[in-house]
């Protein structure tokens, strides 16, 4: 059975996101979004893209995408942020229903993030974002290291390939 996923780039357009010495989340996002949805397309992944240029629609706009593709899961990738400057790195999944079959993905995400380098922040549950509770199919959001944390800057550089992979696979392994 082939399957379909819906891949969202965090922010866009005017909402650049987090911002951090001229770096920009919403341009972090969009190319690793787009290096996970070409490796998912190689690997017979039908992959719908919310967003392929720098655009922006609402978050409520990205999940009505997602829901009249008729995707069978749904990922929205973004960069975290704290108040001070490397105060915090790793990376995160947030779902709306942490023991559900989105929670297993993004287990296996995170797992496989962890092993490029990131410290593992887990799932954790978070039941008041658009994206995770307007959605209709299994839906997690990525928080893809932290953006104003230069050790994590480094690894996303350094190491993007990795990720995207890391990421794509930890898709596939989920998949029945």
């Amino acid at each position: 059975m082939a399957y379909t996923i819906a891949l969202d780039a965090g922010h866009g357009g005017v909402n650049s996101g987090a911002v951090y010495n001229g770096r920009q989340e919403k341009t972090d996002v969009l190319n690793l979004t787009l290096a996970v949805g070409r490796l998912l397309e190689n690997a017979g992944v039908n992959t719908i893209y919310t967003r392929t240029t720098d655009i922006y629609d609402s978050p409520a706009r990205k999940a009505e995408k997602a829901n009249e593709s008729g995707a069978d899961y749904f990922l929205s990738i973004h960069r975290n942020s704290s108040v001070y400057p490397n105060q915090y790195m790793g990376i995160e999944s947030l779902v709306y229903n942490r023991y559900g079959t989105a929670a297993r993905m993004a287990e296996n995400i995170n797992e496989n993030l962890q092993a490029v380098g990131f410290i593992n922040h887990g799932v954790n549950e978070r039941t008041n974002l658009v994206v995770l509770n307007r959605t209709q199919m299994p839906s997690i959001l990525l928080e893809a290291g932290f953006i104003n944390s230069n050790s994590d800057n480094s690894l996303f550089d350094n190491r993007f390939d990795e990720i995207a992979l890391a990421i794509a696979d930890g898709i596939l392994d989920s998949l029945p």
